[in-house]
């Protein structure tokens, strides 16, 4: 397996030119992110990513998380590369000074979580569930459990879950079961969860769940859920650990990939119940939960970049190594790597063009998402705000498929070799595939995207998010502008065509969405590549940064232009005159 080199001038670039870097850094409460600073965090972090995670990608894939007598092991290295981590402070990048955070925007986060799961997925997958139940607690919980709880969550000396399925209930969380009773100033909960990443460990000396659960006289359905935090040893109210809390992890699941992390089965009241505390209100818990399920799902979408571009390093690399037979069109003299091979060269372009377009969609997000937080002006925080919203789905499903469809296609730039688990292109395949199942799996956002995001609001805020792309001078760098105009008029007929006659048919909305989701991606995406070739292209015009930089930007986005965007038009027609024909057989027949 080849190493991990954090790609630092594609992230800067992306920063500064797409994300609107300066514009975050300008925002209330980021005056310390200056360029220095955001320059020297990012090159430490990827030493981090580099030289410590990187290495042990492949150890953690072999050895996995193992479940002795009651208590999860992790692979050889894990507990020392954590404890760098968190002796960094990477885990308290984004979170408020008031709890020890270091209150940089999510956008250099975002960044630096790419390093984290392109070095190495599993290990990434701990800070990144803390991340989301930090921001849950400190938007929902009490001034009494964010003092007792927070500090060493932001920190790391803590890390947190989120429990929310169980056996029964899978992606449908209106058939959770599990019980919270009152007692006194907190509650006790009985059931079983599953799914629980890093649900137990030996990384940390205590776990904080999120746990959804119901209390004796809660409704039916989600509306009768609540959130407690409980975690695996009680903490007093000084902030000291006491006791062992009634859960326990019962199982591992045996995975495909993401041998590193445990997923964890949580037995929850095995003994008098286990403790939790409220967290805001009751019966409330899944919109709390949401919170983290939004960061999560950002999130995931970042793994799906992370994973492609790991794949995607290792394939270059091993495509520029390998030498087999002559490029065509040379009839004689020595053979050459098979970078030179037309289809090769074909494979390598498709996965840059891709990364360059996901990255660009990630890192939107969390631009978007700063200003949600903190612009000055209201408007401006509402427009960001429902950016964020509607490309929530998209940034989780489009880049988790199209980080699949990267790593598949380096095991085929890899050939036979490919199939060889000692070379690693395997490992990425198999630990990309979860991606577009958990946090929900496409076709739940998709559904999302369509019923919550389009129709609820009649379409206004996606029409509002089409509105701005066109108003954008993207130029016309290789004839991208006319392309992306037309893309941009076929997903204005596909939103019109479901808030016409889709919109009056849910089924048929239904079975339309996942091309909805898919024709969001890629034409948001060729929208990014386009303003992307315009910016290499005026720093060229400039005489202003590396010449070969500056024109991969460009041939990367003309490739997306020629061999991704046109994918527009047949979406459309997909979604339009293609919907009925994936009900027409009975469920039964199909």
């Amino acid at each position: 397996m080849t190493s991990y080199h954090a790609p630092i001038p594609e992230m800067m670039f992306v920063l500064k030119e797409l994300a609107d870097l300066d514009g975050v850094s300008g925002l209330p409460g980021n005056e310390e992110a200056t360029p220095d600073l955001i320059a020297a965090v990012l090159d430490e972090a990827a030493k981090v990513a580099q030289e410590v995670l990187a290495p042990l990608n492949q150890v953690g894939d072999q050895q996995g998380s193992r479940l002795v007598e009651d208590r999860v092991t992790t692979p050889d290295g894990w507990q020392d590369a954590y404890r760098t981590f968190i002796e960094g402070g990477w885990n308290s990048l984004a979170f408020a000074e008031q709890y020890g955070g270091q209150n940089l925007p999510w956008l250099i986060a975002t960044a630096v979580q790419e390093m984290w799961h392109a070095a190495n997925m599993s290990f990434g997958l701990c800070p990144m569930l803390t991340q989301g139940a930090v921001e849950a607690l400190i938007l929902h919980g009490s001034p009494e459990l964010k003092d007792r709880f927070l500090p060493k969550m932001v920190s790391g000396e803590w890390t947190g879950t989120m429990n929310l399925t169980e056996p029964q209930a899978g992606s449908d969380l209106s058939a959770v079961r599990m019980k919270a009773m009152p007692e006194g100033d907190h509650y006790r909960l009985f059931g079983q969860k599953i799914f629980i990443t890093y649900g137990d460990h030996d990384l940390t000396e205590n776990i904080i769940h999120m746990v959804l659960a119901r209390l004796p006289d809660a409704p039916e359905g989600t509306r009768g859920m609540s959130l407690f935090l409980v975690p695996k040893v009680l903490v007093d109210e000084h902030g000291g650990l006491s006791q062992r809390n009634d859960v326990r992890c019962v199982s591992l699941e045996h995975k495909l990939g993401i041998h590193a992390s445990p997923t964890c089965v949580l037995a929850y009241g095995d003994n008098e119940g286990a403790v939790g505390y409220l967290i805001g209100e009751e019966n409330r818990g899944l919109m709390y939960m949401f919170t983290m399920m939004n960061l999560a799902r950002h999130a995931v979408g970042v793994e799906g970049l992370a994973i492609a571009e790991r794949a995607y390093q290792q394939a270059r690399s091993y495509a520029r190594e390998r030498v087999q037979g002559r490029p065509i069109g040379v009839g004689a003299g020595d053979r050459a790597s098979i970078c030179h091979h037309p289809d090769v060269q074909r494979m390598l372009m498709a996965m840059r063009a891709n990364i360059d377009a996901m990255r660009a969609l990630v890192y939107l997000w969390a631009s978007a998402l700063d200003k949600a937080n903190k612009h000055p002006d209201r408007e401006e925080r509402e427009r960001h705000s429902q950016l964020v919203e509607v490309l929530t789905p998209v940034v989780k499903g489009w880049c988790t498929e199209t980080g699949n469809e990267i790593a598949s296609l380096g095991i085929q730039v890899h050939g036979g070799m490919g199939y060889i688990e000692e070379t690693g292109a395997a490992q990425h395949f198999r630990d990309a595939r979860i991606t577009t199942i958990y946090e929900g799996t496409t076709g739940i956002q998709a559904n999302d995207l369509v019923g919550r995001k389009v129709l609820r609001d009649q379409g206004n805020a996606a029409r509002a998010l089409i509105a701005w792309m066109r108003a954008t001078d993207v130029g016309d760098v290789a004839g991208l502008g006319r392309a992306v105009a037309s893309s941009l008029t076929h997903l204005s007929d596909a939103t019109d065509w479901l808030l016409d006659g889709g919109g009056k048919n849910p089924r048929l909305a239904a079975s339309a969405s996942d091309d909805y989701l898919r024709l969001w991606g890629v034409v948001t995406a060729g929208w990014l590549l386009a303003k992307s070739a315009s910016a290499a292209e005026r720093s060229l015009t400039d005489g202003d940064g590396d010449v070969e930089f500056l024109n991969g930007k460009i041939a990367s986005a003309r490739y997306f232009g020629t061999h991704v965007l046109p994918h527009s038009a047949a979406l459309l027609r997909a979604i339009t005159e293609g919907a009925e024909a994936s009900l027409a057989l009975h469920p039964e027949l199909v």
